[in-house]
Parts: structure tokens; sequence; C-alpha cells
């Protein structure tokens, strides 16, 4: 990949968007950034190059996302079926075909964006279920390691839990923390970066800090209703994404 001014200054911007949702919503929402690494990579590049930041952003959210934000009781029901499905994933990655993947996550998303709106667009607080939380944590992974999109199925399962917009944040930031580091060597090993990405990489790390902090300010004056809708709000554009993915790849 050849380092022009143009890869640089597009690269860095994705990166600083997608610092940008970390700050505001704790993760989960990478895929929104990464449409602006794909004017200038192909997407195995791009996961090369994020795999090691998302750690990076992971490691300096936490200033904000303490563990005073995180809800212990849905992480220890999320966490082990994040790492088996990032095994799986790696997997599905080697032998499936991704764009199917996409269109079917995409589909589910935007049928459960669509329930929410039937139902009035209201937070309807539901009960803890440890099957529930077993099967986002599972299907996050693989999704994570699949497509960089864990964040519907997280949000499937958080969102109606009805938590406060730190905890929920917090949580959700702390649970891709874990799968980012996870999934970091699969992706490495799948994208080896060359000389010119890690150069590109460490660029990017300048964006980390402002980004992260901005969002975390834009977190800070939304209030629990706003919060929640902009997260159905960004599901809805995440799937479209996933959907326009998976349709397209099947065009070429």
């Amino acid at each position: 990949m050849e380092l022009t001014l143009t890869t640089i200054l597009v690269t860095f911007a994705g990166v600083f968007l997608i610092c940008f949702m970390k700050g505001a919503f704790g993760g989960g929402f990478a895929i929104i950034g990464i449409p602006l690494l794909s004017l200038v990579m192909d997407p195995v590049t791009a996961g090369g190059l994020l795999a090691p930041l998302f750690i990076a952003m992971d490691l300096f959210s936490l200033r904000y996302w303490k563990p005073s934000t995180w809800s212990r009781p849905d992480l220890l029901l999320l966490v082990p079926g994040l790492v088996v499905g990032i095994g799986a994933g790696y997997v599905l990655f080697r032998v499936l075909d991704h764009r199917a993947i996409a269109i079917v996550m995409a589909a589910i998303t935007l049928v459960f964006v669509g329930l929410w709106f039937v139902r009035g667009g209201e937070v309807v607080v539901r009960p803890r279920s440890s099957p529930k939380a077993i099967a986002a944590g599972l299907t996050s992974g693989i999704t994570t390691m699949v497509a960089h999109s864990g964040g519907p199925p997280l949000a499937m399962y958080l969102l109606p839990l009805g938590l406060s917009k730190q905890v929920y944040a917090g949580t959700t930031s702390m649970f891709f923390t874990v799968g980012n580091i996870l999934k970091a060597v699969p992706w490495l090993a799948l994208a080896r970066p060359a000389g010119s990405v890690w150069t590109l990489m460490a660029i990017c790390l300048f964006a980390i800090p402002s980004g992260v902090w901005l969002g975390w300010r834009l977190h800070a004056r939304l209030d629990q209703r706003q919060m929640y809708r902009v997260c159905y709000g960004l599901l809805v554009i995440t799937a479209i994404k996933l959907l326009w993915d998976g349709v397209s790849g099947y065009m070429h």
C-alpha cells in the first residue's frame, strides 16, 4: 500500500471517527468509521491496521469508563460467549462466505430496531437472561471477528435491560476491550501488516486522545432517552452498512 497524503488523511479521519464513537457510546460502532478506510485500502488490510489500534483506543477509553461503570453480572455472562465466538469467527472467516454473514446480521438488526419503533420507541426494561447473554456474547464474538461489527448483538442484549447511560457505555467499552485484545492476534495472522501499514498505524495513534475525549463530551450532554435513541439510530446505520457490504460483494 502506497503511503500518500490522501491515504494518511482519510485513514486518520476514519480512526478519529471510531475513537469518537468509543468515547460517546463505549464501543460497538467501529463499523461507522470503516467505510472511510475502505476508500483507500481493502477490507483485510483495514482489519490488520485496526486490530492493534482498537486495543490502544480501548485502553485510553478506560480513563473515562472506569470499573464503577461496568455491569459485572452482565459481563460475567457475556465474556465467555465472546471468547468462544472469536475463536469460531476465526474459523468461519477462513471457510465461510463473509457476505452471507453480513446480510443475516443486518436483517436481524433491522428487525430488532423495527420492533422497537413499533412499540413506540420507548425503553421497556426486561429482566436479565443468561441464555440471551450467552447467545449475544457468542454472536458478537463471531461478527466482531468476521466484520468488525460486534455491536449489534451486544446492543440487542443490553439496550432492553434499561441500564443507565454510563453503565451501558462502560459495560460495552469493557466488553470490547476484552474482545479486541483477543482478536488482535488472529487478525494480525490473517492480515500481516507491511511496513507502510505500521507507519500509518503510528500516525493514527495521535487521533485517539482527542477522538475519545470529544465523544465522551457528547456522552455527557446526552440525556438517557437521547442516548438510547442515538444507539438505536446507529444500529440502523450499522445494519445498512452490513447489508450494503454483503449485497455489493455478490454483485462484483
